[in-house]
C-alpha cells in the first residue's frame, strides 16, 4: 500500500512537471512585417491589433506611390509616428495625429531630406529596428531617442527613451498626412491639473484627399505633466489644393530629461468626438503598463494567427504563410466608439447595435479576403453585413471603396454587392429583413452614375462613351451574378431571372475571330487599334490589365464563356496561351499594377486571381495545381520584395492563405470552393463548427487525385462552404 502511494506521488510530480513545460506555440514568431515593404507591396509597418482602428507606425517624408503606407524599405526618414495608416493600397491617405519626440527646437513643417534640420524629421536606425505583431521600435538618430509603440483597437501607446537633455519635447503634427491627404481644419484643447500643468490634450483633424471629408478626433495623456503646451501654424500655410487651413502643430514641453528617462504617451482616436476618444481610452487603456499592453496585443495577434495551425519544417515557408495571414487582419478596421457611436457616410453621428467597420477595398477583397473571412471570422461577418447595409441606408448604395466614412468610388463595378451577396448566401444576413437585403443590392444597381445609366441604355457600356468600359461592364456583370445567386437564396425568382440575364452582358465584348474581350462602340464596332498585351493606365478599355487578362473575368458564368469558345478544349487551349504569351506589357503609360507576370497571367493584380482555378472547372486540375505551385514558389517569399504587387488591404495575402487550404472560391456569392493544391501536409483551421483538419499525402508538387471528407469520397471538384464551416477531416491524396 505504501509503495502504491509512493508510485502515485511520483506520477503526480511527473505529470505536474510535464504540464508545466507545455507551451502554446507562438505563431507571431513566424510573422515578418517587412515582407512587402519593398517593391510595390505598400504594406503597413507599425503596431496594431487585429482589425483595429489605430495603426500606429512611422511616417516618412516622401509622398509618392511607393510610400502609400508611409513606409518603404528604401527610405529611413521619419517625420513622426502617425496613428492611422493604410496597408497595400495604390492610393495614399490618412497618417492622422502624428507624434514626434524631439530634443531642441524644430521647425513646424514636414521637412525635406536634402535639408537636414528642416522640420522635425529624423533618420531611423533600421539596423536596430524591431517589427513584430503589436510592437514597433526604432532609434531616431537625430535625437538619440528610442521609440517604442504598441496599441489597443482604439488607442496608440508610445514609450520614448530620451537622452540627457534640457529641451525635450513631444511635437504633435496635425498638418501632415501623406500622399493625397491634406488637412482642412485642425485644433487642440488643453486640459490642466490644479497646479496649472498640462495633463492631457484633445483635438481634431479634418482632411480631404482620397476620403474627401475625413474627420478624426483624439485624446492624449502623458506620464509626465508639462508646464507648457504651445500651438503654432506652418508659416508658409501652403496647400496643393489651395485650402485655407490652420495646419496646427503642438509642442508638449518636457524640458529636462535624464539619460535613459522614459516618457509614456497614450493617444486614443474616435470618429465621433474628443469625448468619445477619451471614453475609448478609459475603456481600453486606463493604466500605464506598456509591457502589459504589449503582451495583450501580442496575445490578440497570437489568438487570431492560431486559428490556422500548420506543420511545416521549412521556416521560410511558414513565415510567408503566417505573414500573409497577419496581413489579412490589418483591415477592415473598427470605426465606432466603445459605446457604439459612429460617423455615418452622410456625416451624421449615429448609435449602432453592431460593430461598424471601415477600409473596404472591395474591388480587391471580394475575391479572396472576404470569402476567407467567412471561414476564419464568422463572428464578425454579421457586423460586416450590417456595416454594408447602413452604408447603403446613408448614401443610397452599397460601398465601393469605403474609407473613414467616405465613399471614394475607387475602382470599377459594384464590388460591395458581390461581398454583400456572399455574406447572405452563407447565412450572414445580420438580422436584416429579406426585402431590405434585396433592396440594398437592387438599388445599388439602379444608380445613374459610374456607367450604370449607359449600361441600361445600351445593354453594355460603350467604349466611346466611357473609359475602361470593358472592365466596368464585366465587373458589373459579376455583381449581377452575385445578386442573382442571393435572390435565389432569399426566394425572389423574378429578381434572380433579371440579374442572371443581365450578368451575361460580357458577351457583347466577345470577338469570336480573335477570341478576346474587346471594347465596343455605340455603332457596334470594336475599338482600334488592338494589341492584347497593350495597356494605357486608366484610359484604355481595361482597368489595370490587358485583353489577355480580361478574357477570363467571367467567374459568374464559366459555362457561358466556354460556349463562346465553342468547346471546353478550345477554352483550355486559350487558357494555356495566357501563360505562354509574352511576359511583358506594351505601352508608354502601361499600368504599374500589372505585375507578377507568368506569360500574360498577372498575379500582382486582382482581376486574375481566380484564373488558375478555371483549369479545375474545365476538367484539368493537374494544370491548375502546376500553376498554383508555380505561384507559391515565385510570387511569395520571405523578403522585403516578397509580394508580386500591391498587398491591396489583404487580398494578395488572402489568395495565398485560402489557396494553401487546397481550395478557392471562384464564383461570386456561390458558396463552393474549387480544388487547387494544398501548401502543407497538415493544417488545422478553426471554423464555426470546430476544427477543419486538412491532411495531404503524396507529392506536394503533384495534383489532387482523390478527396475524402470525414472518410467519405468527394465526387465533385469543389468543397461546399457548409462542409468547410462544419469542420471535420479533409484528406487530399496527391499524385504526379
Amino acid at each position: 500500500m505504501k509503495m502504491k502511494r509512493y508510485l502515485f506521488a511520483a506520477l503526480s510530480i511527473l505529470l505536474a512537471s510535464c504540464s508545466g513545460n507545455i507551451k502554446t506555440e507562438d505563431y507571431s514568431e513566424y510573422v515578418n512585417p517587412k515582407i512587402g515593404t519593398g517593391g510595390h507591396g505598400h504594406v503597413f509597418v507599425g503596431a496594431n491589433v487585429p482589425f483595429g482602428l489605430v495603426q500606429l507606425g512611422p511616417t516618412s517624408i516622401p509622398q509618392v506611390w511607393d510610400w502609400c503606407s508611409g513606409y518603404h524599405d528604401s527610405d529611413s526618414t521619419v517625420i513622426g509616428f502617425s496613428h492611422t495608416h493604410l496597408s497595400g493600397t495604390g492610393i495614399g491617405d490618412l497618417f492622422d495625429v502624428t507624434v514626434m519626440p524631439v530634443t531642441g527646437l524644430t521647425a513646424p513643417q514636414r521637412g525635406t531630406e536634402d535639408q537636414p534640420g528642416s522640420g522635425a524629421w529624423s533618420y531611423a536606425d533600421r539596423s536596430r529596428e524591431i517589427c513584430k505583431p503589436g510592437y514597433y521600435s526604432v532609434p531616431l538618430t537625430r535625437y538619440g531617442i528610442k521609440a517604442e509603440l504598441t496599441a489597443t483597437a482604439r488607442v496608440g501607446f508610445h514609450r520614448y527613451t530620451f537622452p540627457a537633455s534640457d529641451d525635450a519635447a513631444l511635437v504633435f503634427d496635425l498638418e501632415n498626412g501623406g500622399c493625397w491627404d491634406d488637412a482642412t481644419d485642425a485644433g487642440f484643447e488643453v486640459v490642466r491639473n490644479e497646479e496649472g500643468h498640462v495633463k492631457a490634450i484633445g483635438g481634431y483633424r479634418y482632411s480631404t484627399g482620397w476620403a474627401k471629408n475625413q474627420k478624426i478626433f483624439f485624446w492624449a495623456e502623458f506620464s509626465r505633466p508639462s508646464s507648457d503646451f504651445s500651438v503654432g501654424e506652418n508659416p508658409s500655410n501652403d496647400s496643393e489644393r489651395g485650402i485655407a487651413r490652420k495646419a496646427l502643430y503642438g509642442r508638449y514641453t518636457l524640458g529636462h530629461t535624464d539619460e535613459g528617462e522614459q516618457v509614456l504617451v497614450k493617444v486614443a482616436l474616435s470618429p465621433v468626438s474628443v469625448s468619445g476618444a477619451r471614453a475609448n481610452m478609459l475603456a481600453e487603456l486606463p493604466g500605464w503598463d506598456f509591457d502589459a499592453t504589449l503582451a495583450a496585443a501580442h496575445d490578440a495577434w497570437n489568438k487570431e494567427l492560431g486559428k490556422i495551425q500548420v506543420k511545416c519544417p521549412d521556416r521560410d515557408r511558414k513565415t510567408v504563410f503566417y505573414t500573409a495571414l497577419y496581413h489579412t487582419m490589418v483591415a477592415p478596421s473598427v470605426f465606432s466608439d466603445v459605446d457604439g457611436e459612429y460617423r455615418g457616410s452622410d456625416d451624421i453621428v449615429r448609435h449602432g447595435d453592431f460593430q461598424n467597420y471601415t477600409t473596404w477595398s472591395l474591388w480587391d477583397t471580394y475575391r479572396a479576403a472576404m470569402p476567407l473571412a467567412t471561414i476564419l471570422h464568422p463572428d464578425r461577418i454579421n457586423d460586416f453585413t450590417k456595416t454594408f447595409y447602413h452604408i447603403y441606408k446613408e448614401q443610397g448604395d452599397l460601398p465601393v471603396w469605403h474609407l473613414m466614412g467616405n465613399e471614394t468610388d475607387c475602382m470599377v463595378g459594384n464590388p460591395g454587392t458581390v461581398a454583400f451577396a456572399d455574406f447572405i448566401v452563407k447565412g450572414f444576413d445580420g438580422g436584416i429583413p429579406k426585402d431590405e437585403l434585396i433592396a440594398a443590392m437592387v438599388d445599388t444597381d439602379l444608380q445613374n452614375d459610374r456607367g450604370l445609366d449607359l449600361r441600361r441604355q445600351y445593354g453594355f457600356i460603350p467604349a466611346d462613351l466611357m473609359r475602361e468600359s470593358v472592365a466596368n461592364d464585366m465587373e458589373y456583370a459579376i455583381a449581377d451574378g452575385a445578386l442573382a445567386n442571393a435572390a435565389a437564396y432569399l426566394g425572389y425568382p423574378d429578381v434572380e431571372a433579371k440579374y442572371r440575364e443581365q450578368s451575361h452582358s460580357y458577351r457583347h465584348f466577345w470577338d469570336s475571330k480573335l477570341q478576346f474581350m474587346r471594347g465596343v462602340k455605340t455603332d457596334g464596332t470594336f475599338t482600334e487599334p488592338f494589341d492584347p498585351i497593350y495597356s494605357r493606365h486608366e484610359t484604355s478599355d481595361y482597368t489595370e490589365g490587358t485583353a489577355w487578362q480580361y478574357i477570363w473575368l467571367v467567374p459568374q458564368d464559366v459555362d457561358g464563356l466556354v460556349e463562346l469558345f465553342g468547346s471546353k478544349e478550345a477554352a483550355l487551349a486559350k487558357l494555356d496561351g495566357l501563360f505562354e504569351a509574352p511576359d511583358h506589357i506594351e505601352g508608354e503609360n502601361a499600368s504599374p499594377d500589372i505585375s507578377g507576370l507568368i506569360g500574360q497571367y498577372a498575379h500582382g493584380n486582382e482581376p486574375g486571381h481566380h484564373t488558375l482555378y478555371l483549369y479545375t472547372m474545365l476538367g484539368r486540375p493537374d494544370k491548375a495545381a502546376a500553376r498554383i505551385k508555380e505561384v507559391y514558389d515565385t510570387m511569395y517569399s520571405n523578403d522585403v520584395e516578397g509580394l508580386a504587387g500591391n498587398e491591396d488591404v489583404g487580398q494578395m495575402s488572402a489568395w495565398l492563405v485560402l489557396s494553401a487550404m487546397g481550395f478557392y472560391q471562384v464564383e461570386p456569392a456561390c458558396p463552393r470552393f474549387w480544388l487547387g493544391l494544398p501548401m502543407f501536409r497538415r493544417m488545422d483551421v478553426q471554423v464555426a463548427g470546430g476544427t477543419l483538419s486538412i491532411r495531404a499525402t503524396g507529392p506536394l508538387d503533384g495534383h489532387i487525385s482523390t478527396v475524402l471528407l470525414n472518410g467519405r469520397p468527394v465526387r465533385t471538384s469543389y468543397i461546399e462552404y457548409k462542409d468547410i464551416a462544419a469542420g471535420g477531416i479533409l484528406e487530399y491524396t496527391l499524385a504526379k
